[in-house]
């Protein structure tokens, strides 16, 4: 179906949906039944991994303790299209800086970033307490920040500087930093704090070999506020929100997934739920691959960083007959 699928069809199910009495069980089933079809994704087992909303400390002020900034987007910072992507030493470049003359300039990577070359462009909107908890934000692309006055700041994606990713953690497995079986996110920041956080540390060096470098916007947040916003734009689901590869499949399709998950214990427990595309992520490639929405905070960041593993994935696309 793909980013080309017929969204008319998502929309009329969508419809349907909204104005049918609330339902459960077999009426749940029923509905399903009625307006999709399942489709098994062939081609070998497919991938899953977890994502997480952070929550972290953070202050609206530089200081010792809080050094680390989170930047805005910048202003003349453009998305581009396939057809007008720049060349880049890693392939085409997605994002780049509008001149005054109106032409195109590649975004500056991370480590350029990480020392000014943005300023006057992108500006810090909250700062945290080291560099390892914006690279693990960005990654992730959202998270909760608590000020010292105990206010809650949610961070938003709000766009990147347009260069492909680069999973770091893959590297450490590669270079025999850390063996595969042990890699997870807690021994990935591990790392990174052990070895060194400042410019030209091992720690600060491995981050910047991911050029990719995520912008945000800040709102302040209420107590009994919702999930982080997805690609979709609407609130991501514990358990039910999946990132999906958005050149390939759309926003709103439900995916069966079945697969043995450390999700409720370190241990693999079998995960057999029905899920709906509502975001995408720059790691996040191919037919096969999916991006679980695991929650909010410390326990939801341990689990998410355990996810690596196999099983099928079912696509429920909509059947034009029954809408």
């Amino acid at each position: 179906m793909g980013v080309a699928a017929d969204a008319a069809l998502l929309r009329a199910a969508d419809t349907a949906l909204r104005i049918a009495e609330p339902f459960s069980g077999d009426a749940a089933r029923a509905f399903f039944t009625a307006h999709f079809r399942p489709h098994r994704i062939v081609g070998g087992p497919a991938f899953f991994t977890g994502y997480f909303e952070p929550a972290v400390e953070g202050s609206l002020t530089q200081s010792a303790d809080f050094a680390a900034p989170i930047l805005s987007r910048p202003a003349d910072l453009v998305t581009l299209t396939v057809d007008e992507a720049l060349s880049g030493p890693d392939g085409p470049l997605q994002a780049a800086l509008r001149a005054a003359d109106g032409n195109l300039m590649p975004c500056p990577a991370r480590a350029a970033i990480e020392t000014s070359a943005l300023a006057g462009r992108a500006e810090p909107i909250v700062w945290l307490r080291d560099p390892v908890e914006v690279f693990i934000i960005q990654v992730q692309g959202s998270a909760r920040v608590r000020l010292p006055d105990g206010r809650m700041l949610r961070l938003s994606y709000a766009g990147r500087n347009g260069w492909p990713y680069t999973s770091v953690g893959r590297i450490l497995v590669e270079e025999a930093h850390i063996p595969a079986a042990e890699m997870s996110l807690s021994r990935l920041k591990q790392w990174i704090r052990d070895n060194g956080q400042d410019i030209g540390q091992a720690g600060r060096a491995l981050m910047q070999r991911n050029r990719s470098y995520v912008f945000f916007q800040a709102e302040e947040l209420a107590a009994d506020a919702p999930g982080p916003t997805g690609g979709q734009g609407v609130s991501l689901t514990s358990w039910r929100s999946l990132a999906i590869d958005r050149s390939l499949w759309s926003y709103g399709l439900p995916f069966w997934i079945d697969a043995d998950l450390p999700w409720h214990q370190p241990t693999p427990t079998p995960f057999r739920r029905l899920m709906i595309a509502q975001d995408t992520g720059t790691a996040i490639v191919g037919a096969k691959r999916a991006d679980i929405f695991v929650g909010s905070g410390e326990l939801a960041g341990r689990i998410a960083g355990d996810f690596r593993h196999t099983g099928e994935m079912i696509v429920l696309l909509p059947l034009a007959d029954a809408l």
